[in-house]
């Protein structure tokens, strides 16, 4: 698959309402949860392990915007009494990753620490063998970039309140859209990479999402080219309560889609 172009949605004005990046703090805290991938030259994302046990199925988590990877810390033991180790990783500018960051960054950023993963979760003792790779809302599109680039070596991919055009996401939070955005181009490509995904699939959405309408979820799940797909609907949530709204159907589907 082609490589997508995000060169428009690096311009400076669309990457002040496509990110809004949040630095760790206190900063300089260290914690034996910290892991880190060098993914260009002198440039390094940090992220969060929480492992389960060192032969469980492994979720790699690329969060939404505004959020940071120790901002999970809360949320993981839901993904470790069931069984689950979750890795949870920051974009450039995020947490206590480097640099700042841009959309053509985040797509290379996420092959580079595909490629990275193994020898961070071996020189943890884990086996990477039950991989599954998750994006909530921005983080769809680094989790289809690893799908529909090297699908045949994960085992499943979650999307959490995914959207399926840029164009789309940057008029509902507000943004200009370059003039070429408003023709045919869309960046990201999430609908044209979905439809070459052919791993298991599970699209989760909240139903009065108005962030990212949940049209979105549903124009993902029909492009998709998994042979296994599953979406859930969860009433009442919006872009960022789905677990307040629906934590237990939340967890129930990740549940079985992991472990069957």
């Amino acid at each position: 698959m082609s490589r997508s172009d995000c060169s428009l949605l690096d311009q400076a004005f669309v990457l002040r309402f496509l990110f809004y990046p949040r630095r760790d703090f206190p900063p300089g805290r260290t914690d034996d949860r910290d892991v880190f991938f060098h993914v260009a030259d002198g440039i390094r994302l940090g992220g969060r392990l929480h492992i389960a046990h060192k032969d469980s199925p492994i979720v790699l988590l690329f969060h939404g915007n505004g959020e940071i990877a120790s901002d999970y810390d809360t949320i993981a033991p839901l993904y470790t009494r069931m069984g689950v180790s979750l890795l949870v990783v920051d974009y450039r500018g995020y947490g206590k990753s480097d640099e700042t960051p841009t959309a053509s960054a985040l797509l290379d950023d996420a092959m580079a620490t595909f490629h990275n993963l193994h020898e961070v979760l071996s020189d943890r003792g884990l086996d990477d063998s039950r991989l599954f790779v998750m994006g909530r809302s921005l983080g769809s599109a680094a989790a289809l970039e690893i799908a529909a680039h090297v699908g045949d070596k994960i085992s499943g991919l979650i999307i959490e309140s995914g959207f399926a055009s840029a164009r789309g996401l940057i008029e509902r939070l507000g943004g200009p859209l370059p003039m070429q955005l408003q023709g045919g181009t869309d960046g990201f490509d999430n609908v044209r990479k979905i439809q070459q995904v052919n791993v298991p699939t599970l699209i989760i959405h909240g139903e009065e999402d108005q962030i990212i309408p949940v049209d979105n979820g549903r124009t993902l799940y029909e492009s998709s080219g998994a042979e296994h797909k599953r979406l859930v609907i969860i009433s009442d949530a919006g872009h960022n309560d789905l677990l307040y709204w629906g934590q237990d159907i939340y967890f129930s589907a990740i549940r079985e889609f992991i472990l069957g």
